[in-house]
């Protein structure tokens, strides 16, 4: 009888592709799929590790995963990702029902532990599954960090920046567009300095191009962008790539000089808008995301202050906000945490707060505008999907009333808005 395996993914697109090589690697081999946990003889948990909150959800998932070998027919339970990565004889010790323990790329090392078999030749990479809809893909362009933000332990769990070639790269960006996806999600710690770290240095601009030609792709979305990174090259590239989304991640983390140069981000106040000012120069109709810490140690009322003036100034299209984490093994980690936890989440409301009415006000100039939109899913003659300046699951939706096809692309004309979706009628499909 087969093995049947249930894969639990947590954390962020990065931790999520590397479930899809997983998938792949099991769907080649012998094992059997299943979604629900209950029917499973191994559970697979891919941790995230990033956060305090995030380490908690891993922990929480894995106990209940571990609930089943008493309840259920569960007989193995492994863990992977960077949760086990970073801290591998701690999860052991606290939760002694897992039976193995991987890091985040041990890919043919797992295969080869729940078949028996060496996997060691195939590359399960080729074999990648997704796990988002077949329309929509991350593709993965580099691994690790060469950054030293202070606050962040992302290098410590997936070390030094590994960048991936741009023929491999486009190998499998070619492959899934024959398999149907018409958007590509680039995604690494820091695309920007995509591949600095390779023997003939290239450039994210240079990628750009590359993937600009494949024509079954009509969107390519740019993320986790550093902004001391972004070079004109890679603006240029955005602006001149037809295929690339008027769109950009771009976490900022701060405003203030002062915690700026204490979260080592390379970049003062001056520097993020000059590089907002030339993105927005160079695509007038940009989209620009970003994400902020508040309550970082040392962040007074004054600092804080300047963070909401540059918020309210700039105008961000899609922001997220943080409360500062201490984590282990940071720079940051010498500091004092010296800002309340009722402070911190006091000043993450008015950020969110402030950037509803951003969303709202710009939302609002969108009414009785054509917009193309991407279907994400349809039901009952109600469709969801997104503009080019929305990514999925994180910024805003299109509700579509009337019947559309998921996956395809249709006008949708805007009639309603609040502050997270715009509500319209499909024109046709494009």
């Amino acid at each position: 009888m087969e093995k049947a395996v249930n894969l639990i993914s947590l954390g962020c697109a990065k931790n999520l592709v590397d479930s899809e090589i997983l998938l792949g690697g099991i769907n080649k081999s012998e094992l059997t799929i299943t979604k629900n946990p209950e029917e499973a003889d191994t559970i697979i948990v891919n941790t995230c590790g990033f956060l305090d909150i995030a380490r908690e959800e891993s922990v929480d998932t894995i106990l209940q995963a571990a609930e089943l070998k008493k309840t259920g027919k569960l007989s193995e339970l492994v863990v992977m990702g960077c949760l086990s990565e970073r801290y591998p004889e701690e999860v052991a010790a606290e939760i002694p029902e897992i039976d193995r323990i991987f890091g985040s790329n041990d890919h043919r090392q797992i295969i080869s532990f729940l078949t028996g078999k060496d996997f060691a030749k195939d590359d399960p990479m080729f074999f990648r599954s997704l796990m988002t809809p077949n329309h929509y893909a991350y593709i993965k362009i580099a691994e690790g960090c060469d950054n030293a933000c202070s606050f962040c332990s992302i290098p410590i769990m997936r070390g030094l920046q590994k960048s991936r070639s741009i023929s491999a790269i486009m190998d499998e960006a070619t492959r899934l567009a024959s398999n149907g996806t018409k958007e590509l999600l680039v995604i690494a710690q820091d695309s920007t300095s995509y591949g600095w770290d390779l023997e003939k240095k290239v450039y994210l601009s240079d990628l750009l191009k590359e993937l600009n030609t494949i024509d079954e792709i009509e969107w390519i979305r740019v993320h986790y962008a550093h902004p001391a990174h972004l070079s004109q090259r890679i603006i240029d590239a955005i602006a001149d790539c037809d295929k690339v989304c008027n769109y950009l991640d771009m976490p900022v983390q701060h405003a203030s000089d002062d915690i700026l140069k204490s979260m080592k981000r390379g970049l003062n106040q001056e520097g993020i808008r000059n590089r907002i000012s030339r993105l927005r120069s160079a695509v007038p109709n940009i989209a620009i995301r970003t994400t902020l810490i508040v309550g970082y140690p040392g962040e007074t009322e004054a600092h804080f202050n300047e963070l909401y003036n540059f918020v309210e100034e700039i105008q961000f299209d899609r922001l997220g906000a943080f409360t500062y984490s201490e984590e282990e093994g940071t720079t940051a980690e010498v500091l004092e945490d010296n800002v309340s936890r009722e402070a911190k989440n006091d000043r993450k409301n008015k950020i969110v707060e402030l950037q509803h009415g951003i969303s709202l006000e710009k939302n609002e100039a969108f009414v009785g505008k054509t917009m193309k939109v991407l279907v994400d899913q349809c039901e009952n003659n109600i469709g969801v999907g997104r503009t080019e300046f929305d990514s999925p699951e994180i910024d805003n939706i299109v509700q579509i009333n009337g019947a559309v096809k998921k996956g395809e692309f249709v006008n949708v004309k805007i009639e309603k808005v609040n502050e997270f979706e715009l509500i319209g009628k499909p024109l046709q499909n494009i």
